[in-house]
């Protein structure tokens, strides 16, 4: 199966030629941060993502063990990888629709702002995904 996506503006553009895991909300603080709300991921190996427009993909080192790669252009989050990782996620949003994927579930729960609720009855983490 074959997934494209990209950014607002159109400088980056991905393609995925393999599968995908269904999705999963991020409720962390610097998701929350970065996103401006809930990161909805997904994410492919490696080997299956071929990414487009590398001149505009800029990366940001947001913690000892992970970055977060985004449009220099249009400022887009695109992609959150963990250092020495085989795998790549995903910002669902950026996937062209329709993705077919579905949402599963909610990590690090125990950062949900205090403007919304998680009423979906889908499975909650206090913490990540282990």
């Amino acid at each position: 199966m074959s997934h494209g996506g990209g950014c607002l503006c159109g400088a980056v553009r991905y393609r995925v030629e393999g599968g995908l895991r269904p999705v999963v909300d991020c409720h962390c603080s610097m998701c929350l941060k970065w996103h401006g709300h809930v990161g909805a991921y997904s994410d492919a190996d490696d080997h299956d993502l071929t990414v487009e427009g590398d001149d505009a993909l800029a990366w940001y080192q947001s913690s000892s063990s992970a970055a977060r790669g985004f449009c220099r252009h249009c400022g887009s989050s695109l992609f959150w990888k963990r250092g020495g990782s085989t795998r790549t996620s995903l910002t669902a949003g950026t996937l062209d629709q329709p993705s077919g994927l579905k949402t599963v579930r909610h990590i690090f729960t125990e950062h949900v702002a205090d403007y919304y609720a998680i009423t979906d009855g889908l499975e909650q983490s206090p913490r990540g995904m282990g």
